[in-house]
């Protein structure tokens, strides 16, 4: 892994419905802050905490436009944090066993 606090940090910001919530709105490209906060049930300091985490872990980014903050995704942040840490905890046997194993599933379903 590269950096164990970095990773750290996807993952705090992972342990939070809102928060994973969140990234898949970003998914379609920026929001505004006050948007984000629109799609939940939860105050907007609330959501501004939850974006704050999302910015400290490097899952995000903002920009101003005019009196508007908005949001977006960090290109492959998350992916990239995820598969360090797969790979770490991960043996590459178990890794290809598996994907043999989904490739043998995907087999005999096809030919079902």
């Amino acid at each position: 892994m590269r950096n164990d606090d970095s990773t750290s940090d996807v993952f705090t910001a992972l342990s939070s419905p809102v928060r994973r919530q969140i990234l898949q709105e970003l998914r379609d490209g920026e929001l505004a802050a006050g948007d984000i906060a629109g799609r939940f049930p939860v105050s907007g300091p609330t959501i501004s905490r939850h974006l704050s985490v999302l910015r400290g872990a490097g899952l995000v980014t903002e920009r101003r436009d005019a009196n508007r903050i908005l949001y977006s995704l960090v290109g492959d942040r998350l992916a990239l944090s995820v598969g360090d840490f797969l790979s770490a905890v991960c043996p590459e046997q178990m890794v290809l066993r598996g994907i043999q194993k989904a490739a043998a599933t995907t087999e005999i379903e096809a030919t079902a």
